[in-house]
């Protein structure tokens, strides 16, 4: 008896709880279908306002990045040259997925990479002469860079929160800021009257050592100082009232229409608005400011602009200035802030990883300020053949035209049997530990912040 009525009190609440659930069915259905809306204005909205220029820079930018891997590669390989099967590990690296091989990618650029085939059939790629030549060039511009990067990461320092950053989150700006392959075990150690290197239990930081009045001045006050004939203000860094270079395809429209409802990329009073307030600069202490407030934006964009300032094209995978959040005192929802300033910064939203650019360092898809480096990586492309064409701008999606390139997609095919035999006594095709740059692309993990924003 017991046992019946107590299957039956179960039956009972399982019913109860049937019911309830269907009642609740309607209400989240309905706030599924507004989300989904809402992702189609979105998208809708990032393709009516992309950059043609920038998306091609994108483009570009994402073959050279895949090609410096592979030269890195090799280059820690003794006489730079490995079998052809250990440069598999790199498959994430470059993004490649099945059937595509680390072998394709390597014979699209012939005049970058040799590869050969030993008496025992072992496949074997290393570096072209050409190559060869362009990497003892690199060296040599790292080193001279190697002041204006100190001074760069100095800066950083200087903004820092507790003047301390670590050396894993400067890792990921080693290639876009021109720190050498080395810095982790000798170029930290270079400067010691500007940083110091510090153990900590959660790993290695750099240390300010001395604040530098000189570089505590941004490198907008700089440009409003040069182009108005003045001296830049070397005094305690405190409140600005600067306005944003905002730069706009020819094109642009600031508005456009989805659905019958007219949408705003830039509210032009609104940004007017935000242009006149005033801000701490980046070099100032921010602790006590209030989150969401206008002043604590636009130090934000501030911040940002600063730190792209620093990078050598302008121009920076938004994930690697998601890591400096707590550091510099930035808003959680960052990918927010950057798309909400469309004029000043640009979002490239093409594959997995989004990138920002400056806009105002951009005419066209060309960089207006070059340095030896950035011609450097120019050289590198051309050997690599590839003339920045996009076929499918209004896509988002993984894939790209630069990996269509890459890949062979494009109808293009690399010349598979430039293949030379060569003897060789001992060779080991077997998959030995490869070690990876430390600036190595991360995946771009959550966005849930973006499809909310």
């Amino acid at each position: 008896m017991h046992a019946a009525c107590s299957r039956n009190c179960l039956a009972e609440m399982l019913r109860r709880r049937g019911q309830v659930l269907c009642q609740c069915r309607c209400p989240y259905q309905l706030t599924t279908t507004r989300g989904m809306t809402r992702g189609r204005s979105v998208k809708e909205r990032s393709k009516k306002k992309r950059v043609h220029a920038l998306e091609v820079a994108t483009e570009r930018w994402k073959v050279l990045s895949k090609v410096l891997t592979v030269v890195d590669a090799l280059k820690k390989e003794e006489e730079h040259v490995t079998p052809l099967k250990r440069l598999e590990i790199l498959r994430p690296q470059l993004g490649l997925t099945k059937p595509h091989k680390v072998a394709h990618f390597v014979r699209r650029s012939p005049h970058l990479f040799e590869v050969c085939r030993d008496s025992r059939g072992v496949m074997w790629a290393g570096l072209s002469p050409q190559a060869e030549a362009l990497v003892e060039e690199e060296a040599r511009l790292l080193e001279e860079h190697s002041p204006t990067a100190a001074q760069y990461v100095t800066r950083m320092l200087m903004m820092s929160v507790d003047r301390r950053l670590a050396v894993d989150k400067i890792a990921h700006f080693r290639r876009d800021m021109g720190l050498p392959h080395d810095f982790r075990t000798r170029w930290v150690h270079m400067f010691p009257e500007q940083f110091r290197l510090v153990r900590l239990e959660d790993g290695d930081y750099l240390e300010l050592v001395s604040w530098n009045p000189d570089w505590a001045v941004t490198e907008l006050e700089k440009k409003v100082a040069s182009d108005a004939n003045a001296k830049s203000n070397v005094g305690p860094p405190g409140e600005l009232s600067l306005s944003f270079p905002m730069k706009f395809p020819p094109d642009f429209k600031s508005h456009y229409k989805f659905r019958g409802k007219v949408h705003h990329y830039v509210k032009t009073g609104n940004a007017e608005q935000f242009q006149k307030v005033s801000y701490l600069s980046p070099y100032a202490e921010a602790k006590e400011l209030t989150p969401g407030t206008p002043e604590f934006d636009k130090r934000a964009v501030a911040v940002m602009h600063e730190l792209l300032s620093f990078t050598m094209e302008r121009r920076l995978v938004t994930d690697h200035l998601t890591h400096f959040r707590r550091e510099f005192v930035m808003p959680q929802k960052l990918m927010r802030l950057l798309l909400k300033h469309y004029g000043i910064f640009y979002v490239s939203e093409r594959g997995k990883r989004l990138s920002v650019f400056l806009t105002e360092a951009y005419d066209g898809t060309e960089l207006i300020e070059k340095c030896p480096l950035v011609r450097w990586r120019e050289k590198v492309l051309q050997l690599t053949g590839y003339r920045g064409r996009i076929k499918n701008l209004g896509k988002i999606d993984a894939s790209s035209d630069s990996e269509d390139y890459l890949f062979g997609v494009d109808g293009a095919t690399g010349d598979d049997g430039a293949v030379l035999d060569v003897d060789s006594e001992n060779s080991d095709d077997t998959l030995d530990d490869l070690s990876i740059s430390d600036d190595s692309e991360m995946d771009l993990g959550d966005l849930s912040e973006l499809n909310n924003d």
